[in-house]
């Protein structure tokens, strides 16, 4: 869920108004040189795997696991307008805005009231027709194509919560002095989020020392992250869901750490709604754990 594009420091921060599609630092649609006409692939469900099996003794199958394969979201009949003498450098910054790729890059599209929605997705097909017009300043029935390996699209702002070891109130101090003083509350090590999609999110989620053998557990399902590790005050544990991996101050792996109650990374995920969760481990009040999420929608 920390991925930001290459020289995009907002995600969606060209995006602002209806119709219009941000890919790393290429803006399409309305008020643009370039203006699409269908959008595909992005209000479709992506291609299932299913696991769905045939009884062998009797009517019907047995229910299996549905997996979503990439997603492909295609902008087709784009028309791109330009000066005649000027038509070049607006057909480039396209043509440089949709280059292959290694990682990624944010692509945000807004379509109607609900605001805009963010994939991650690199460009695997461009169409520029070069016919009568181009001479003229105008280039129609152009296609741009995408595909992104997480085919959920997530809401634009990233959610955060964060929550202390348990530890008591300090209670009243004496000798009693008017108004009575309880001090500060304590800590529940309790945290809830809410993932107001409509497809499970992976969070990342950072634990922070001094603590040893830390742990986040799901309160709804009983799916446990617990590594049998310390946290010195100025360590940071960092586990990553989508990508499964455990990393202690951003270099060593540490998924070795997990112990026998601990889920496999990639299996802990906040389904639509609200999931309830709590820190445990042997620390001080200093150490924490925060979670950072975005909803995700199918």
């Amino acid at each position: 869920m920390g991925r930001e594009g290459e020289g995009v420091t907002v995600l969606g921060d060209l995006v602002t108004r209806r119709g219009q599609v941000q890919y790393g630092g290429l803006l399409l649609g309305r008020g643009t040189p370039y203006r699409w006409a269908k959008l595909t692939g992005w209000g479709e469900l992506p291609a299932l795997d299913s696991g769905t099996v045939q009884r062998p003794d009797a009517h019907g199958a047995l229910p299996g696991t549905l997996l979503a394969q990439s997603r492909t979201i295609g902008l087709d009949g784009l028309v791109v307008r330009g000066r005649a003498a000027e038509l070049g450098a607006v057909v480039g910054a396209l043509e440089s805005g949709t280059v292959p790729v290694v990682d990624e890059l944010p692509l945000v599209i807004w379509l109607d009231e609900r605001g805009p929605l963010l994939c991650w997705a690199r460009c695997t097909r461009r169409d520029l027709p070069v016919g009568k017009g181009y001479n003229t300043g105008t280039v129609v029935d152009g296609a741009v194509e995408w595909e992104a390996t997480d085919p959920r699209r997530y809401a634009l702002d990233e959610q955060t919560a964060s929550a202390g070891l348990p530890s008591p109130e300090p209670g009243l101090a004496w000798p009693l002095a008017w108004p009575l003083d309880w001090g500060a509350p304590g800590e529940s090590g309790a945290l809830t989020v809410t993932n107001g999609g409509t497809a499970s999110t992976h969070p990342v989620i950072e634990f922070r020392g001094p603590m040893a053998r830390p742990s986040l557990t799901n309160i709804n399902s009983g799916d446990a992250l617990e590594y049998d590790l310390p946290l010195d005050s100025d360590d940071l544990l960092v586990v990553d869901t989508l990508a499964g991996t455990a990393t202690l101050n951003g270099t060593a792996s540490r998924l070795y750490a997990a112990t026998a109650r601990s889920v496999p990374e990639a299996t802990f995920t906040f389904p639509p709604g609200e999931t309830a969760l709590v820190l445990r481990g042997t620390g001080t009040p200093a150490a924490s754990v925060t979670v950072r999420y975005r909803s995700a929608y199918w």
